[in-house]
């Protein structure tokens, strides 16, 4: 299994944490490696969309997509830096990633890279906006806001994309390639599911305190991921002709 080490650059960005939290230590240290995990994973999915962006000739965006592999990366070393901060290490085995979807099925590799454009900015990253925006809305003033701040940020930039993207493009989408993109938002959407609430457990129930450590709780994370998806990422999605409700209808039953 490979191995993500990110010591070396993380301990340069340690910040300033509470000493008075030892009892939430353990936890935190295995939730920022989380984070420090999949941000520095989310790398290589924008690197393949940027591919596809520009397979589909979209070149004018390619750089742009390419500056969030970067950020990305940069987000897996700040989020070490927390790791590192509260006496871990920036360090773990990670599994191989899953092959970056293609779409070789789509009318055209427009379509193919819209697939992953919704799903990467529109859908995951305007949770991650939702999500990360909460808990830094609970977090007192400190390193630690400054530094989720920064991410925050980034990822904002990241769903802004998406949705900018779309609505230049979708008036230039027919019919068909619309409802074929409704229809690949039930995977899509069920991906979103799995993955959130594999990390927004309901059993996450740290104490009042652990915001300061950016611990939260998992049932009002998961509140706030359903809220996100039915009021800003399906009405959104509506707005531009695509069918994302019959599409969530369908996921929402089985989540």
């Amino acid at each position: 299994m490979p191995t993500l080490d990110l010591r070396a650059p993380a301990r340069a960005l340690v910040p300033e944490l509470p000493a008075d939290l030892p009892h939430l230590r353990e936890s935190a240290i295995a939730t920022w490696r989380g984070r420090m995990i999949n941000e520095h994973g989310s790398a290589r999915v924008f690197e393949g969309l940027a591919e596809q962006l520009e397979a589909a000739g979209l070149h004018e965006v390619v750089a742009e997509v390419r500056g969030f592999a970067d950020e990305e990366r940069r987000h897996g070393v700040l989020c070490g830096a927390v790791v590192e901060a509260l006496g871990g290490q920036a360090l773990a085995e990670v599994p191989e990633g899953e092959e970056y979807p293609t779409h070789d099925d789509a009318g055209s590799p427009l379509e193919a890279a819209l697939r992953n454009m919704l799903s990467i900015c529109c859908l995951s990253e305007t949770v991650a906006v939702s999500l990360i925006g909460a808990e830094r809305m609970e977090m007192p003033d400190g390193e630690l806001r400054e530094l989720l701040t920064r991410i925050w940020a980034d990822e904002i930039g990241h769903s802004r994309f998406g949705w900018r993207t779309l609505g230049r493009l979708a008036s230039t989408l027919d019919r068909a390639t619309k409802e074929r993109l409704g229809d690949y938002l039930e995977v899509a959407f069920e991906h979103l599911v799995e993955h959130e609430l594999a990390h927004l457990p309901e059993s996450s129930l740290p104490p009042p305190e652990g915001v300061a450590l950016g611990l939260c709780s998992g049932p009002d994370a998961r509140r706030l991921f359903f809220d996100t998806v039915v009021q800003v990422i399906v009405p959104g999605l509506e707005a531009h002709g695509i069918p994302a409700r019959r599409a969530w209808s369908r996921v929402a039953l089985a989540a």
